[in-house]
């Protein structure tokens, strides 16, 4: 092809190179205006939320003066700082935070599996392509929306109030949100299946069920198992602000040590969930890989 354009008269190259430059041209001011208007609503977004850059300049001393404290002793030297004495004094609460931080652990592994066990149901319900009813399918996405909707934190309020101060109030609230989630995200994956082994199935009058188990479930199995591995690590982090209201793990040590400005204690907290965080990431990281792997494989 580039040989023929090279080998055209240059009356006949004149035209295409006026094209070609006015497209580039035209490309170009559709950048350049999408950028304006992308900037224009930026600055009116900040203008109608009333966020003010002054103030924000003005106070943000005020945060890293926060961060200097939080690592810094009662005897003055920095937290950070890798002597034996220091760590020890830094970390005296490790026993019991530990203990803490496995609550918060398997709060957000209880949840995550309650709410992906009605995720999973529901997302069959909630994909058009699967659900016979187009009523079942409507109530089915509604109800989704309303438990992914409202906020973890509102949730684990309510479940406060009606089951009392403890764990279970944070796994709960935790199980709705992620049932909400979750089902949405299986629900998606289902609605971009291949439909051809489903009509297979169907052509030989299995039932819906059927259906769902041998046409429909080895098609989105692993997409499933990636996402709910992806959503325990969100939990997790959810999980350890459950205790802010009362629900269970170590949010409630946390938010206790930032009350009463124990500064060196909300460091040592923050550097744990960090840590336990960090980890639960490696790992559930490599299971996703493993099971992308094996979708690409099949």
């Amino acid at each position: 092809m580039s040989n023929t354009v090279q080998s055209l008269p240059d009356h006949q190259l004149s035209p295409l190179a006026r094209a070609y430059a006015e497209a580039v041209a035209a490309k170009r001011r559709q950048v350049i205006i999408g950028l304006m208007l992308f900037v224009g609503a930026f600055i009116v977004a900040g203008i109608v939320a009333d966020v003010k850059p002054a103030t924000f300049f003005t106070n943000l001393w005020r945060f890293t003066d926060y961060l200097g404290r939080i690592f810094t002793l009662e005897q003055g030297p920095y937290a950070g700082r890798f002597v034996l004495f220091d760590v020890v004094e830094w970390m005296w609460g490790f026993d019991k935070w530990l203990k803490l931080l496995w609550e918060t652990i398997l709060i957000a592994y209880v949840g995550t599996l309650s709410g992906a066990i009605g995720g999973f149901v529901f997302s069959f319900l909630s994909a058009r392509n699967l659900t016979p009813n187009s009523t079942i399918c409507f109530l089915a996405k509604r109800w989704l929306e309303f438990c992914r909707t409202v906020p973890e934190i509102v949730f684990a309020l309510i479940f406060v109030v009606a089951f009392g101060l403890g764990p279970l109030a944070g796994l709960l609230a935790i199980a709705v949100h992620t049932f909400g989630a979750l089902g949405k995200q299986f629900a998606e994956v289902a609605e971009n299946i291949d439909m051809k082994p489903v009509d297979g199935l169907t052509a030989t009058g299995a039932t819906w069920t059927e259906r769902m188990r041998f046409a429909v479930m080895p098609q989105v199995i692993s997409n499933y198992a990636s996402y709910a591995l992806l959503r325990f690590e969100v939990n997790v982090r959810g999980a350890a602000v459950m205790g802010f209201v009362g629900a269970g793990g170590i949010g409630q040590d946390l938010v206790e040590a930032i009350r009463k400005f124990y500064y060196a204690d909300v460091s040592a907290i923050l550097v744990l969930i960090i840590l336990t965080v960090m980890l639960i990431d490696l790992g559930t990281e490599r299971l996703r890989h493993h099971f992308i792997g094996m979708e690409s494989r099949s």
